[in-house]
């Protein structure tokens, strides 16, 4: 009789091996296996949650089949206290394990709320927007100048939220004023900025900020940038650039930034100015006058005069016959790369052309041609 008992038991032993084998599976399966989602979602971890409380509401959503696997498998692979407050993207048909990966990375948001500041050259713009899950694109819920509009509530209740992204992206041609004076206007910033970094020395791109980071300290990575690019542009130059040293080829830079914003441009503005330095000729480009007027403080809003061309000031490349002593804004990586390597042309005049570009030429009487064609433009326009 004992025999048949242990026998029996021994049989319903192995045959709850292999149940427990085949659920041990099927769960591993099940964690691996294409999730349910149809569509994108953005799924929020708020600060302090636990993945119990996470696996329920990915559960609730739609993301997962079983909160109780999915709470498994993240105790098997160890990342139970690795769970990341955020928000962020779970893209259709991802598993639970893709999710569980997503949840325990590096923590960075990759949807929901973002706040970007346009520190411009006219002036300072925001944009609160949202990333539409099924679409991947941005879609504004605000836009305002802090400068002048009130602050709305959808932007002073997103700001400290611990998940949105705040950036700020800032313009190629901006001048150092117009960056430290558009700072002072970002409202949870700190600190005071109390002296203007030096023309040129600050690159245009895009920063992560957050509340209570200090301006200085967005200065100082500012200019660790540009020093990085201005260093990589000059131990890259062309062996016949024709400028001596990296500070000239800031200036000459920031030059070719404010004459076009034309990106396939660049190449052939810088060709030009390089073409007459080799020459011995007066730069006469219109951006420098204007910086000698207004010290890069705001815009000039208005067209140069005769008597603005003729009067003599260190920037006034219609006076100065070579470059002037500063550069007249901070250029960006590609403005930087065409001051050291520019194309190689032969012309040696540019005039706008009337659709955002310019018109090159070699000789005078060409680009006579084309001043001619440009002021046609200018009529017309004037007329409608």
């Amino acid at each position: 009789m004992w025999k048949a008992v242990a026998s029996n038991a021994l049989s319903l032993f192995v045959v709850l091996l292999f149940v427990l084998g085949g659920v041990v599976l099927a769960g591993r399966d099940s964690f691996v296996a294409e999730g349910p989602l149809d569509t994108a979602i953005c799924f929020r971890v708020e600060s302090g949650t636990n993945f119990t409380r996470v696996s329920n509401g990915l559960e609730s959503e739609g993301a997962i089949s079983n909160a109780r696997i999915f709470n498994i498998g993240v105790d098997y692979s160890g990342k139970g206290q690795d769970l990341k407050a955020g928000s962020f993207l779970i893209p259709a048909g991802a598993s639970m394990l893709d999710i569980k990966e997503k949840l325990t990375g590096t923590g960075r948001s990759t949807c929901g709320t973002e706040i970007v500041y346009r520190l411009g050259v006219t002036r300072l713009s925001v944009q609160v927007r949202e990333l539409d899950p099924e679409t991947n694109r941005f879609k504004a819920l605000e836009t305002f100048n802090p400068a002048e509009d009130a602050l709305p509530e959808t932007y002073t209740r997103l700001r400290d939220q611990s998940d949105t992204k705040i950036r700020m992206a800032v313009a190629e041609g901006i001048t150092s004023w117009q960056v430290v004076n558009h700072l002072k206007s970002i409202d949870f910033l700190e600190g005071t900025v109390s002296a203007i970094p030096p023309e040129g020395t600050l690159a245009p791109d895009s920063y992560e900020v957050k509340p209570g980071d200090d301006r200085n300290d967005i200065l100082d990575r500012m200019a660790a940038s540009q020093a990085r690019l201005i260093a990589d542009a000059w131990e890259n130059r062309a062996s016949d650039t024709p400028v001596s040293t990296p500070e000239e080829l800031v200036i000459l830079a920031s030059i070719i930034e404010k004459e076009t914003a034309e990106a396939d441009e660049r190449g052939v503005v810088a060709s030009v100015f390089a073409n007459r330095l080799k020459r011995g000729m007066k730069l006469q480009t219109d951006p420098t006058v204007i910086y000698g007027i207004t010290k890069g403080q705001g815009v000039l809003g208005r067209g140069l005069r005769r008597s603005e061309l003729r009067a003599p000031t260190p920037w006034n490349t219609y006076v100065i016959p070579a470059l002037p002593p500063t550069p007249i804004a901070n250029p960006g990586r590609a403005a930087l790369r065409a001051a050291a390597d520019p194309d190689t042309t032969d012309f040696i005049f540019f005039v706008a052309d009337g659709t955002g570009g310019h018109a090159f030429a070699e000789t005078l009487e060409e680009h006579n041609r084309n001043v001619a064609r440009w002021r046609q433009i200018e009529a017309e326009r004037a007329e409608n």
